[in-house]
Order: C-alpha cells, then structure tokens, then sequence
C-alpha cells in the first residue's frame, strides 16, 4: 500500500494551516501561531473523554493530529464547556511569558482549521461530540 498523501503531504499543509492562522489572527511569526494552536486544541481536549477526542482527532490534518494528543495526561480529570471568555484565557496561559494569542484565539484557530480539512468530516464528527464542541468550532 502506498503511503497516503496526507501523510506524504503533511509538513506542506501544516505550513498552509499555520499561514492561514496568521493571516486570520494577525500574529506574526509562526512560534505565535503555533502556541495558540497547541492552547486551543489543549483546551478543546480537556473537555472530551478520550474516546470522543480520539473521534475528534481522527479528522484533523496529521500534524495538527499530533499537537493534539502531544503531552496527553488521560488521567487528567474532564472540564466542562465554559463561556468563551474563560476557555480563552486558558488557551492564554500555556507558555504564558510567550503567548500572544488574542482574545479571538478560538474562532481564529477555528477558522483556520476549516480552511485547512474537509468541513463535512469535521461537522460529521462534531455531531456526535457534547453539543458544546459544535459552539466551540463555529466560526
């Protein structure tokens, strides 16, 4: 079996998500957007059980893929869906002294993602999450 092509092409598509990222945040550099990216799908991923993240991440591009299960604690206990406001904040607080996310960091990541994976695949799989991950991802 010949190696699939989204894993052929996957340094070449995360460089197409990490600059769309930019362009849609108003970050600068890719470190910026990489940080914000890892915080939205740490926080994402903190409120699923793991069969449900594992669904999740199952339609995320592989390198996106790999920053959400990266440094996974399953024995982490499950938080619950908050106000956008709080969720935000805590993207903000991974690598505090070097994150620049702003206060839209959710929808700009979200963003992003759409433009980067079949939205179907990602819309099928979110209706079968809690109904709050619908909310998390809309744009």
């Amino acid at each position: 079996m010949p190696i699939p092509m989204d894993y052929q092409h996957a340094s070449e598509e995360f460089e197409q998500f990490l600059r769309d990222a930019i362009d849609v945040s108003g970050l600068t550099t890719r470190n910026q957007v990489y940080t914000m990216t890892q915080g939205v799908l740490q926080v994402f991923r903190r409120r699923l059980d793991v069969g449900d993240a594992l669904r999740f991440a199952d339609v995320l591009p592989p390198v996106l893929r790999a920053i959400f299960v990266f440094d996974w604690d399953i024995r982490e206990p499950k938080r619950p869906f908050e106000r956008r406001e709080l969720m935000t904040a805590e993207v903000q607080s991974l690598r505090r002294d070097h994150n620049f996310s702003p206060d839209t960091a959710i929808r700009d990541v979200a963003t992003a993602l759409r433009r980067n994976l079949n939205e179907a695949d990602l819309d099928r799989v979110l209706s079968v999450l809690p109904k709050e991950a619908v909310e998390f991802w809309r744009v």
